[in-house]
């Protein structure tokens, strides 16, 4: 972080620390004071108690949607006019606002495509306005990023533009944006972001790193989840990893870092960190978790680093097993790898049969002869039976993760028995 945005996040903190504070301290004024703040400043109320037709919306956003698409045009002049009117604003940015445009490209998707169902809309937004209070985001910010929303829908879509498009885009992203602030108080009483100090830092292969930080504050979060990490070396920029540990007793979390491109935070975090380092986590997410009561078969499918996500899961599952909880009948693990030597992490599947007696698994080989079985991941899956009555974890990249979804998806697994990591176009 520069000596500007220290001093910034730090009187943040101090902020919500006085919030927080008077909140404990008089607990039965907090509705009261939201009701006042809202009658005083405009900001709207909780995404949850307002009343929304987002399919109205949504009708007249999607007849009108070639004049603002592809999205590119559209958020690069968003962007113009915000630093060119707010130009303070620019520090909360990575220096490269690439993956920043794209990132905001699919929330837009997201908005439009889900419009009809506010509920989901409003859950999720109240997730992103937990996360990003790790950017120091404030209400005041979302009002700026609205102005400079209309100047770049008017500019980008010309004279056919009219004020009833451009106040149905409005409405659209205040319900996001007030499931936002809601999201961002109710997680007040956590830090925004975690500080965490490297304390191992392995690289297996030129191009991937296995990393353990520990958190200088306990980091509550469930094996299959993830993270969003920062390095000091590129300040404001972030990208997810999953946890590749459950919870453990001295607070300890493992990352696996694959090297996807140069110049980014996978750059820094493989070549450019060492042990001593200290990192930024925030938030955790994700719902690739184990259910409480956990009695259906199990299909666990992993690919590259997407092995980091099911590690976790096992560990959990096995300390179940330990602690005599209620644990599934049966669990079947696909390990897939381009090749055998992209197993980086990974003991071999006769290893994982001996420590874990009730797992069953499948190495899965793209290219070349090698143990196990080879072809396509998702047909090798498929081809292994009805997985209808499984509950289903997919962890991987997406050019793997999506067409496995799709493929079970069409051999009749239901929808809400697969749990992945996050694909490509969804917020």
């Amino acid at each position: 972080m520069n000596p500007v945005n220290d001093t910034y996040h730090s009187l943040l903190a101090r902020h919500d620390a006085m919030r927080l504070r008077r909140r404990l301290l008089s607990p039965g004024q907090q509705g009261a004071e939201g009701a006042a703040r809202s009658l005083r400043t405009g900001a709207p109320a909780p995404a949850s108690q307002q009343p929304y037709d987002g399919a109205a919306d949504q009708r007249v956003i999607t007849e009108h949607l070639e004049l603002v698409t592809p999205f590119e045009d559209l958020i690069a002049h968003l962007y113009e006019a915000m630093f060119a009117h707010w130009p303070y604003l620019r520090r909360l940015f990575p220096d490269s606002m690439e993956f920043q445009r794209k990132h905001l490209a699919s929330i837009f998707w997201y908005l439009i495509e889900n419009l009809h169902e506010p509920g989901e809309v409003a859950a999720t937004f109240t997730r992103l306005g937990r996360d990003h209070r790790k950017l120091g985001v404030r209400p005041a910010h979302y009002r700026a990023f609205e102005a400079a929303l209309c100047e770049a829908l008017r500019r980008a879509a010309g004279p056919r533009w009219s004020e009833g498009m451009e106040q149905a885009w409005v409405r659209m992203l205040r319900f996001a944006v007030a499931a936002m602030v809601e999201g961002a108080e109710a997680a007040l009483g956590e830090p925004p972001a975690w500080q965490a100090t490297v304390t191992g830092h392995d690289l297996r292969r030129a191009d991937l790193a296995v990393l353990h930080v520990r958190p200088h504050e306990p980091y509550p979060y469930r094996a299959g989840q993830f993270a969003s990490v920062a390095s000091p070396l590129l300040p404001q920029a972030w990208r997810q990893y999953s946890l590749a540990c459950a919870p453990r007793p001295d607070g300890e979390l493992e990352f696996h870092v694959k090297l996807t491109g140069r110049g980014g935070v996978s750059e820094a975090l493989v070549a450019g960190t060492r042990t001593g380092d200290t990192l930024r986590l925030g938030p955790p997410g994700g719902t690739m978790t184990l259910d409480d009561n956990l009695a259906d078969d199990l299909l666990l499918v992993a690919g590259d680093t997407g092995w980091a996500a099911v590690k976790a899961l096992l560990q959990e599952l096995a300390a179940r097993r330990a602690a005599r909880r209620t644990a599934p009948r049966s669990v079947h693990l696909f390990l897939g790898v381009r090749h055998p030597s992209a197993l980086y992490d990974t003991e071999s599947p006769a290893e994982l049969r001996r420590r874990y007696p009730w797992l069953r698994v499948t190495q899965v080989t793209g290219e070349g002869p090698a143990p196990g079985e080879y072809g396509a991941l998702a047909d090798v899956v498929a081809g292994h039976g009805d997985w209808s009555t499984h509950l289903v974890y997919v962890s991987g990249p997406p050019p793997m993760a999506g067409p496995l979804v799709a493929r079970l998806a069409a051999e009749r697994v239901p929808a809400g028995r697969i749990r992945h990591d996050p694909l490509p176009d969804r917020a």
